[in-house]
This record gives C-alpha cells, structure tokens and sequence, in this order.
C-alpha cells in the first residue's frame, strides 16, 4: 500500500521555496511610488555585506534588475497595484557554488478605495499578499504528483469571497494542464515532471475575483521557472576527427581542435566542459596532449618518424561540471596521420661501381645504380636526382632516374676512345627532388656519393683524320715543284703514320700534287692568290688517307697562301673631263690587289711629261689611294694625254697614260658624248658621204651669192624658189627654242624680240655694237660679223654645247676658202651706186610676228624685185623645219 501523503505547512513550504538554493540575508525595504518609469533607480542593497565574492547577480522580478554596485534599476514602466511588492536578489559564487539571496520590499501609501460589506467603518493596515513570489521548480521531479508549488493570496480576501484562477503556457496553452490552482485557496499544483530543455520557464497569470466577478485585484505575472538538473551528457560534434600533421613538428605544434556541446543550463556548472585525452595508439610514446577548456590538441614531443609510426589514434573524452568525478562524460576518437617529410637522405647500396663499354659506342646503358631513400614512396621526398660531379668535363656521358624503380641509368652520349682514355671514373651524387629537412635548416647542401669506373675496351679501328682541318703556308709564286708538307693521319692503336696511304679528293685549282706514300704535297701550278675567291681565305684541300685494310678517313688541309708584291698599283680611270672654267680639278684613285702590307699609301707622279703637259698639269696628293689633277688658268680647251706614275709602298710602280679632255662646258656628260661621237672610226663610204655633204654645202653658198649678185642687177627670184632658199630660221612652231649666236650668248626665239635673237638671213643681233648673220650646218656655225669699223669675217662658233676641235679641224680648209669671199660679196652689196657705203642694206630688224605687212625692207629691194621676193613674207612650216636642223640646241 502506497504511504499516505504528507501534506507540508505553507509556512513550511515558503521556507524551503525561499531557501532552497542558500542561505537568505537581511531583508531590504525600499519606499517608492505607484508607478515606476523604465531605467529609474529605485535604491540600493549593499552585496558586499551579504556575500562579498558573489560574482553573479540576478533578480526573480524580470521588472527589476540589480546592477555590481548594488543599485535597483526598473526594466519597464511598474505599477504597483497593491501597497508592497517583494522579488530576491539572488547572489552567486561560481567558484564556491555558494549562493545567498537579498529579499527586497517595495512599500508604498496609497488611498482605501471603498469596498463592499466592509464590516468594520475603520480602515485597518494589513500586510499586502497580492505580489508575485518567486517561484521554481525541479526539473524532472519525482512528485508524488500533483506537486504543491506555492499558494496565492489576495488581501481582498479579508473581506471579500475570493475565487482563483489561472492562464498561460502550461494551463490553456501547450503543455496543456501541467499547472492548476485551487479555486478557494489559492494553491498552485504541478501535475507532472517538465524537462528543462523544452521548457525552461513558465509565465502564468493569476487572477482574483468575488463571487459576482470582480476583479478584486489586478492581473498577477506569476512566472515559474525550471530548475536545471544535469541530465544531458555533453555529445562531440563529430564520431571520428581526422587531422594531420608533419613529421618532425616543432614542439606545440597545433594538430586540430575537437568540440563538444551540452543541453544543460548554459553558463552553468552542468555546461562546463573539460577535455582529455583517454588513450593514445600506440600508447608510447605520449606524442600529444588537449588544452581542457579550447579543445585544441597540440604535440608535446619531437619525436614523430613517419617512417616509425604513420598513424596515430586518439581516444578523446569531455565530461561536464567542470571535469569533477561526478560530471557526466562522452568520448570521440581522433585519427592523426603523420605526413611526410624529406627527414631521409637516399643512399647507395655501395660506395663503388664498375662498368665497361666499347669503344667508339654512344647512346648505350652501361649501368644502373640502385638507391635507398625511407621516404614515402613515389613522393617527391622519394624520388632521386642523380648527378654526375666529376670526370665528365667532356660530356660523353648521361645519368637519369627511372621513374619506376627510382635507379640511376648511366649512358655513354659520345665515343670514348681507348688510346685516349682506357679507362673513364666518374663521381656519382643523388639527392631528392625537394631539399632535404637538414639542409633547409642549416642552408649548407648535403649529397650522398659514389663512384664509378668505367673501362673502355679496345676496337680494331681505322686511320684517324686528328685534327679535322691541318693548316700549312705557301709562298704565292713558288717555283712549280716545290715540296711542301701534306695533311698527316695516323693509325689509332700505332699511334703513327706507318702504313697510311694518301689520295687526293679536291683540289679547285689543281695547283698541287700529293705523294700517296708520304702525303707530301708538290706545287704543279704557279700559286696565285689574287686569282682566289675570296683572296683572304684560306685554299681548301680535302686529302683522304687509307690503311692496309681499306679503312678511311677524311681531312681538310687548310693552305695559307703567303702575299708576295706581284701586283702593281692601278689606277682606275682611263678618261676624265673636265669642265672649264666651272671644274678646277680632277681625283684621280688606285687601287693593288695584294695584301695591304703591299699596298696603300701609293705616289702619285706625273711620268717624264711633254714641256706643254707639264706647264699646265699639276698633280698632288690627296689620300692614301687618291691624287689630285689640276690645270692652270691658260691652258687651252682641247684633249691632253697626261702619262702618272704610281707607286706602293713596297716600290711596286706603274705608268698609265690618262687622256683628259679640258672642255668648255657645264657638265662633263656634254663632253663625253662628243667625245664618243669624235671618235668613231670612219670608213671609206663615211668619208665620201662627208665630202659629198661639203660639196652640197658649197653648192649652197654659192647660190646665195649669186642671188644677192643678181639681186643687185635688177633680177627677179622665180617663184618656184621660195621653197628651196636655205634661209635660217628657228622657229618651226610655236614654242620656246633657243639656239645660239655668235657672241657666245643663249638667244631667244622668234617669237620673242628681244635682242639677241638669230634670225633668218637678212636679219640680224645687235648687242655691243655688232650685227650678226648666222648659218649653221651640223655642229657648225658661220658667222658675218660686223663692228663699228665695217669690218667684216667668218669664225667659227664658240658658243653653246659644241665640239670646238671638230669644228676646227674639220671646217678649216671651207673657211679659208668661203671668208674672202662672202666678205667681198657683202662688201659690195653693202655700198649704193655711187660706191658710197649705204648703212641700210644689211639692218637689223626684230621679228613683227608671221605675216607682217611691212615685207622686205632695204636698199637692195627694187620695186621690180619686190615680186620675186614675197615668199619671204610667208614661210611655211618646212622652212622652220630645216633652220632646226641646222641649228644646234
């Protein structure tokens, strides 16, 4: 039978609601008003004297909040209904876990309202019930059920009939029915457990009323809160941490963080967690260590080896209520992998090796070397990078790593051969591929040696062509014959030239021979070493030498042909022109095929001139390969033959004979073309041509001074002549013509009349006093000139762009013959009847343009004349046509 329920005084009850968590202190009345504003101070409890280490501080009243210096602040606008309200200060020790609390008393006056059935007139003061009473309970409680929490009590109940009741979470709310009140006295019950972490606070409201209804007070928050029970155990975020850390940390290097979590009662003993470690595998030695508060695991040793231990496992727990025996705990574990470092040199297995190869081989295998390295396999802390430190300087051989099995491969790249070397050795390193963990530190590079001999084995072989190319000198001009020594092969394993046959392959020039026994070379041709392309470079040879077996090799026999002073000085012009007076001078250069030791700085010399050469010809030097021809100030236009000497350095001389044309002209291409056409070489059929062109011109001549005879007579042209006079003209068209007269200056055309001009016969130029009637023929000019003295000859011309030695030389004997007699002929035609000289016979007149009316004007023109000579008011085109060709431009 169940024990019969003990039903608990409610003075009792408040004792142990109020002292259930420590001892009370005395108790603080506080006189405030009716109503509060929000952050007010109300007052002040003095902590220090009730619990001086308590370093928590709350109050049971959410209304009012208590401060580290004791003051009471309001947390929202308060109301006081009733004339007192209480709430406790509770204080806390989170070392201790000693707890004390302050009972706190508000008072206030306030007017008697008039009530209902009083049954006494006199008001009397009682002690004020209806307040809020800090109330809790214990989380998952056992009961027995329904569970007495505390009574609730109104002062109206003095007068008054007083029904209870309440509302919130827990009564019409989810949890429904947890909480009920006694409707007559006021007892709230708790019918069942509550778990603290769904529920950790509940807010009711109590109300009282009469029988008919009235509130007989306002609403009363009556709020109940959960007392924590450490009934969660604190659970890891994670089952299985992994975490990794280097071989060979430092010392507190920090591997990884673990965490729990507990459902408890934050900031409370039940939520304090501590961490440990439990067990480590393997168990030696104790690699690690956790920080009790943070979690972070860290090393406490230096000794880690991967190559020892690669993993290790941790057994990890965390236990609540700050780590006391009595707490409650959860465990994880912790997989830790070592990675690794390059904390393992590679090895070799031997400190000496040994291979062979043939001699004369390349790109073959002649060993692999084998390496130890604990490293983890196929990293780059276990690979190997092998090197060959000494006894290469040729570089004939090659070392590799094979990537599968991590070995050295020596290779011999290019031939060894055995009279040179029979036998190679060779200092071998290795090393891995990131630097090692002691050379990091240290800075200073370590690497594991061996060595290797290698022995080279001989080959039967042929003759050696060593060096490739030979070098040997010759002198240019040796006498045909002459010995000289030829390209020397040998026989490797003899180590001489016993044997060898020599054969000659290429020779450009066939300038030598070679002897097949001796190799020597015998001159068959005079060496020339100006007839080499390029002459600096050395004459090739390629001689093939032969031993008894057949067996060959090629060679290059170099020769140096030596300069010798074969070549004397030349000079590189053969014509020169010079233009007078505009060109004072003319450069003469030479240039000599042999080397220059041979050559440049030459003289210059003028070689046993004529007295006339060397009265008007000087020469000077001007540069090392380069003279200076100059003439004095009389010296006729005509061609010289100018004979200079040069000579080089070494004595080496040679004349050569310069034609130089000293010409009147502007540029020396004017004179050069007369000069080519001057000296073409005539044939017999040419010079009949030329005689027959003179006798036509003399025909000519003559006809126009029977003319003007006749003329004077009173004979009239005929008519079927005005086509066939030869009268100059120069202008066939218009244009800009200029052709030149006799004074030597360019004139104008004809259809410009400004002095100067050549016109037709009849017309003339008067510049400087002088009337001029031109002719031409050719590049020859016949001129009448008249100055003041009336006297009267025919020269020839010396102005425009002509030959004047041609004209000269070829019209001479025409000139003597034709002079004295047009000068007789103008002379006669120049007086009247009374042989009186008549100044208007032959006038100069200007060019009135085509078709003038004026005519022909003179004392020759007879009225009886004027008929026959019309034409020459009206030219044709053909007239024009034949004075251009006679004119010289």
């Amino acid at each position: 039978a169940k024990p019969a329920a003990r039903r608990i005084p409610r003075t009792q009850l408040l004792c142990y609601t109020f002292g259930f968590a420590g001892e009370a202190c005395k108790m603080v009345v506080l006189n405030v008003p009716s109503t509060l504003g929000a952050d007010k101070v109300i007052g002040r409890v003095n902590l220090k004297e009730c619990f001086r280490s308590a370093d928590i501080i709350t109050s049971s009243d959410p209304d009012f909040r208590v401060l580290g210096d004791g003051s009471v602040h309001t947390a929202r606008d308060v109301v006081l209904s009733g004339e007192r309200r209480s709430f406790t200060v509770w204080l806390s020790d989170s070392k201790t876990q000693a707890q004390r609390e302050i009972p706190v008393l508000l008072e206030h006056q306030r007017k008697v309202l008039k009530k209902r059935r009083t049954k006494e007139t006199a008001l009397r003061r009682a002690k004020r019930r209806w307040a809020p009473i800090p109330c809790s309970m214990q989380e998952n409680s056992l009961g027995p059920f329904p569970l007495f929490l505390q009574q609730v009590q109104s002062d109206a109940a003095q007068n008054y009939t007083i029904f209870y009741s309440i509302s919130g979470r827990g009564v019409d709310q989810e949890p429904l029915n947890l909480f009920f009140i006694e409707r007559d006295t006021g007892n709230l019950y708790c019918t069942r457990p509550v778990d603290r972490e769904e529920y950790d606070v509940f807010d009711l409201i109590a109300y009282a009323s009469t029988t008919d209804g009235y509130s007989a007070d306002l609403p009363l928050p009556l709020p109940i809160k959960v007392e924590d029970e450490n009934d969660n155990y604190p659970v890891f975020t994670e089952a299985i941490y992994s975490f990794e850390v280097p071989e060979g940390s430092r010392l507190g290097t920090t591997v990884g963080v673990i965490c729990a979590t507990d459902r408890d009662e934050p900031d409370t003993m039940h939520t304090r967690l501590k961490y440990s470690i439990m067990e480590q595998t393997p168990r030696s030695p104790g690699l690690f260590s956790v920080h009790p508060n943070t979690g972070v695991i860290t090393t406490v040793s230096h000794y880690m080896d991967r190559e020892v231990v690669d993993k290790y496992t941790l057994v990890v727990k965390v236990q609540d209520m700050d780590g006391q025996f009595f707490g409650l705990t959860s465990t994880s574990t912790c997989m830790i992998t070592v990675k690794d470092s390059n904390d393992n040199a590679p090895t070799f297995r031997q400190n000496a090796y040994e291979a062979s190869v043939e001699e004369n081989a390349y790109n073959v295998e002649i060993l692999r070397i084998p390496i130890e390295d604990k490293d983890l396999i196929n990293s780059a802390n276990w690979r190997a990078n092998f090197t060959i430190l000494k006894g290469n300087e040729n570089g004939r051989f090659k070392i590799t790593t094979d990537p599968a099995t991590n070995e050295g491969v020596l290779c011999v790249v290019k031939p060894l051969n055995y009279e040179e070397h029979r036998q190679v050795i060779l200092e071998i390193g290795v090393n891995n591929e990131v630097p090692f963990t002691r050379d990091m530190a240290t800075g200073v590079l370590t690497m594991n040696r061996a060595l290797v001999t290698v022995l080279v084995k001989d080959q039967d072989e042929g003759p050696e062509c060593s060096p490739p190319a030979q070098y040997i000198q010759i002198k240019e001009n040796s006498a045909v014959g002459s010995k000289i020594n030829g390209y020397k092969a040998y026989d490797p394993e003899t180590r001489n030239s016993n044997g060898l046959r020599y054969k000659k392959l290429q020779d450009p020039k066939e300038w030598v021979s070679i002897d097949e026994i001796s190799g020597l070379l015998t001159v068959s041709k005079v060496l020339d070493r100006e007839a080499m392309s390029p002459k600096n470079d050395a004459y090739n040879i390629t001689v093939m030498a032969i031993d008894q077996e057949g067996r060959s090799c090629t060679g290059t026999l170099a020769v140096n042909i030596e300069d010798v002073n074969d070549n004397a000085p030349e000079i590189l012009q053969d014509y020169l022109v010079i233009c007078k007076p505009k060109m004072g001078y003319t450069d003469i250069s030479a240039v000599d095929l042999d080397e220059p030791i041979h050559g440049p700085p030459f003289q210059f010399n003028l070689a046993n001139p004529s007295p006339e050469v060397n009265r008007i010809w000087t020469l000077k030097q001007v540069n090392d390969t380069a003279a200076r021809l100059s003439y004095r100030k009389n010296a006729v236009v005509q061609e010289y033959a100018i004979p200079v000497t040069v000579i080089d350095r070494a004595g080496q001389s040679a004349t050569k004979v310069l034609r130089v044309n000293l010409c009147d002209c502007v540029h020396p291409s004017q004179c050069v073309a007369s000069s080519r056409s001057a000296g073409i070489a005539l044939g017999k059929w040419a010079i009949l041509a030329i005689l027959l062109g003179i006798a036509l011109l003399f025909s000519v001549l003559l006809t126009l001074v029977c003319g003007v005879v006749t003329a004077r007579k009173g004979k009239k042209f005929p008519e079927d002549l005005a086509q066939q006079n030869l009268i100059i003209s120069n202008t066939e068209a218009p244009g800009d013509d200029r052709v030149c007269s006799a004074n030597g200056f360019t004139t104008q055309t004809a259809n410009n009349s400004s002095p100067g001009f050549c016109g037709t016969l009849g017309s003339g130029i008067r510049n400087g006093g002088q009337e001029t009637i031109e002719m031409m023929k050719g590049h020859q000019t016949l001129d009448s000139c008249r100055g003041a003295g009336h006297h009267h000859t025919l020269d020839s011309c010396r102005g425009g762009h002509m030959d004047t030695d041609n004209c000269r030389y070829t019209y001479s004997e025409w000139h003597n013959f034709t002079q004295p007699r047009l000068g007789e002929k103008l002379h006669v035609c120049n007086q009247n009847e009374d042989q009186i000289p008549s100044q208007d016979y032959v006038l100069t007149y200007s060019y009135e343009g085509r078709g003038s009316p004026a005519g022909s004007v003179g004392c020759c023109s007879e009225k009886q004349e004027e008929e026959g000579l019309d034409f020459l008011n009206n030219l044709e085109p053909k007239f024009f046509t034949l004075a251009e060709t006679c004119t010289k431009r």
